[in-house]
């Protein structure tokens, strides 16, 4: 039976704007991702790709807690279990994660589904015709935290935002300083950890982000 998402919050794909704050737990605290949604964050994204199940469930459930009390769209990456589980509002998938359709049945017909599409506009047509709420293109620019991505470029989110009707997430390098490109070609989001988290200010830095979709 698929999991009912929190009651005080109903997501969907048109919470997917402006500043998507990747919250890796490499380089973040729960004080910080509470910085960045002061600062403007609309969407939060649980990324952890080394801890284990109870350490995992217990940060997920921290942040869907926080990112509930300020109305904001909390997303797991990867994880469907873990996402019904701590009534997340949506999950992220990437190339070798369940299927939208599995994911669908899971989480629920209100849940907000997010699909990587790397440098692949075909992907993504495939994703939204498959029920996807969102797609993410990228690395945009190089990234530390993916050093071996591939890359995706303006022309193509300019491309995806004139065939797809669901959000266009931007990600991967992604700085204050670059991202307003990425805005005018067609982002309707830019997803950012480094810039973001390793600022001293993280609000500051989030204000700075959610300044350019203005």
């Amino acid at each position: 039976m698929p999991a009912r998402l929190h009651p005080q919050k109903n997501a969907d794909s048109t919470a997917i704007r402006g500043l998507y704050a990747i919250a890796d737990t490499t380089v973040i605290t729960l004080a910080a991702v509470e910085q960045a949604i002061l600062g403007g964050a609309h969407v939060v994204q649980y990324r952890d790709k080394r801890g284990q199940g109870e350490e995992r469930e217990r940060q997920a459930r921290a942040l869907a807690a926080l990112c509930t009390s300020y109305g904001v769209t909390f997303i797991v990456n990867d994880d469907v279990a873990l996402a019904a589980r701590v009534l997340a509002h949506g999950v992220h998938l990437g190339r070798d994660d369940a299927a939208i359709g599995e994911a669908r049945r899971r989480l629920g017909a209100g849940a907000v589904i997010g699909v990587s599409c790397y440098n692949e506009l075909d992907r993504a047509l495939a994703a939204e015709a498959q029920g996807a709420d969102y797609v993410a293109f990228g690395s945009v620019y190089p990234s530390p935290t993916k050093p071996a991505a591939v890359r995706a470029n303006t022309e193509l989110l300019r491309q995806a935002k004139a065939r797809l009707r669901v959000p266009v997430v931007a990600i991967g390098g992604i700085t204050t300083e670059n991202a307003a490109s990425l805005i005018a070609a067609g982002a309707d989001a830019v997803a950012v950890i480094s810039d973001l988290f390793a600022r001293p200010d993280v609000q500051a830095a989030a204000r700075r982000f959610s300044r350019l979709f203005r």
